[in-house]
């Protein structure tokens, strides 16, 4: 047999983990491919760009989709379980679970029909939605824009399964990564028993005379920042006689706390939140690595405008 769509693993998938139990998602494809009679030539059959087994990848789309549905949910790197939605859902006793099925769910409704602005666009907004009328041009951009959006989600919970410790030497070597820290690319994780604050330190200049100190917080993402945790960073920047802040933070942050750091005038902070965090990641490389490349080329009108 030719290997499943997608979609045709969805169901078989969120019935694997109908025993409530939490599962990795390496074992989900094991067990699915012997209940579903994938032969082993057609397992190991790999994605055009040669790096992933084709099945495998069908799974991880038809995880991302119920994730994004909520009939499943996150547990850890790799690990899932299922919901009291996926459980009423089985209940139902499905036939087959496809997108048309999961655009009941408000949440993935939103998934599926996402717009995105870009600057280069010009603000325009461009319709992630597969099932929209787009030029092959259109479609190629749409779909980029999903994957990044897909893999934005997974740095997120990569990075919350990690340590603290972890996060702040990833954000120092993030800002590094930016240009921030000059030629030298000097920066440093404080002690952590008595960092004062203080999670990280860019110098970015050779003596030292221009500092940015960093507060990384490593909060799941229904965790608001608020502003006295801000006000508190802006303290310990005045402690270490410090002008420049940036914090750092898996989640987000209140009205308030922006507001605040827009009022301070002796003080430049800056905040990035969970989904700036994210989009810096993948700009400069920093816990991703290019899977594949796709040269989209036109006709060269200049070359054929000769007399």
């Amino acid at each position: 047999m030719s290997i499943p769509a997608y979609s045709d693993i969805i169901l078989p998938l969120l019935q694997f983990a109908s025993d409530g139990n939490e599962h990795h998602i390496r074992e989900a494809m094991d067990e699915l491919a012997i209940f579903m009679k994938i032969p082993d030539e057609e397992r190991n059959q790999l994605m055009p760009n040669g790096n992933q087994p084709k099945f495998d990848y069908r799974t991880h789309w038809a995880n991302t989709y119920l994730k994004k549905a909520h009939l499943l949910e996150s547990t850890g790197r790799g690990t899932f379980r299922i919901t009291r939605r996926g459980l009423d859902v089985l209940a139902q006793n499905p036939l087959h679970i496809d997108k048309n099925f999961l655009m009941q769910f408000p949440e993935f409704e939103e998934f599926a029909t996402r717009s995105t602005k870009s600057e280069k666009d010009g603000g325009e907004e461009v319709s992630t939605y597969l099932g929209s009328e787009q030029t092959p041009r259109e479609l190629i951009h749409s779909i980029h824009e999903g994957l990044r959006k897909e893999l934005a989600d997974e740095l997120i919970e990569y990075v919350l399964s990690a340590s603290p410790a972890f996060f702040e030497r990833m954000v120092v070597e993030l800002l590094l990564a930016m240009g921030y820290g000059g030629a030298l690319g000097m920066g440093q994780v404080t002690q952590i028993t008595s960092d004062g604050g203080i999670d990280g330190i860019i110098q970015e200049d050779k003596l030292g005379l221009d500092m940015i100190y960093i507060q990384a917080k490593r909060w799941k993402q229904d965790h608001v920042v608020g502003r006295p945790d801000v006000q508190g960073f802006a303290g310990s920047l005045s402690g270490e006689g410090a002008t420049k802040g940036v914090f750092i933070t898996t989640s987000s942050f209140s009205k308030s706390a922006v507001e605040y750091v827009q009022r301070v005038s002796n003080l430049k902070i800056i905040l990035i939140n969970g989904t700036k965090l994210a989009q810096l990641m993948i700009e400069h490389n920093i816990g991703v690595s290019v899977e594949a490349t796709y040269v989209v080329k036109k006709v060269d009108r200049d070359f054929f405008d000769v007399d």
